[in-house]
């Protein structure tokens, strides 16, 4: 009698919830955490609820084509390949169309790997409304502005030399680099003249202010690194638990 009452308890629960079952947060979207490609725009501000000012980024991003997948099977570990900003095959060589034939959606200027994404298959696009919303923490990866070659006062903020009356020709030398006995040699690492920028720079833990879908925009607080039209990468905060 008891069995009876607990499947007859569990027919009118079913029928009250519809007997669908329950549907996971994942079901939403393709990967909600994976990296994705776009291009930096430039720069505004935008007005909080609060009604105060926001300096943002405005990012491109997407729409990313999923150019290839790598299995735990094949290549020892997951991750996906996306491509981005399409380009003339007639420009490329073979070996990228070649590579480009299983998407079937063309050449791409960017090709960058991401991990995850194992429920995407080749040749799916990847929209930013898919990945990202208002809120998501993000990290983003730029190329820096290239500076030429610069002296150290530019690259590093040395003071310089004093101005005074008894100095020449030295006011924005570096000063010494090392003694003649010892160490008779100079210190690896040692802050020189050289070339500035056009470097790899990640700027991380940044807020996604506005997602706009129509546009395939983001809105990032703060400034990232890179030129307005410069290729960068945002990849979601993963959450340690």
């Amino acid at each position: 009698m008891a069995d009876e009452a607990d499947e007859k308890n569990g027919e009118q629960a079913g029928e009250e919830t519809g007997g669908a079952p329950e549907q996971s947060s994942t079901d939403s979207g393709p990967n909600p955490r994976i990296g994705m490609l776009g291009r930096k725009l430039g720069m505004t501000q935008v007005l909080d609820p609060d009604g105060r000012s926001i300096a943002v980024t405005v990012v491109e991003v997407g729409p990313c084509t999923v150019m290839q997948r790598k299995t735990p099977d094949r290549d020892g570990y997951s991750a996906i390949q996306l491509g981005y900003d399409p380009s003339k095959a007639s420009r490329e060589n073979k070996a990228t169309i070649g590579h480009a034939e299983k998407a079937a959606k063309g050449t791409f200027n960017v090709l960058r790997e991401f991990r995850g994404g194992d429920d995407l298959e080749v040749g799916a696009t990847v929209t930013a409304a898919q990945v990202f919303s208002a809120g998501d923490r993000v990290h983003v990866t730029g190329t820096s502005k290239g500076r030429g070659f610069a002296g150290v006062m530019k690259r590093y903020n040395f003071a310089g030399f004093p101005a005074g009356h008894g100095t020449h020709e030295y006011f924005r030398h570096g000063g010494s680099i090392g003694n003649r006995s010892w160490p008779g040699r100079v210190f690896k690492g040692r802050k020189m003249p050289g070339r500035m920028g056009n470097e790899r720079v990640q700027t991380r833990n940044l807020s996604v202010v506005q997602v706009r879908p129509d546009d395939n925009v983001l809105l990032i607080s703060g400034a990232i690194a890179g030129s307005r039209g410069g290729i960068v990468e945002i990849q979601p905060v993963h959450e340690v638990v």
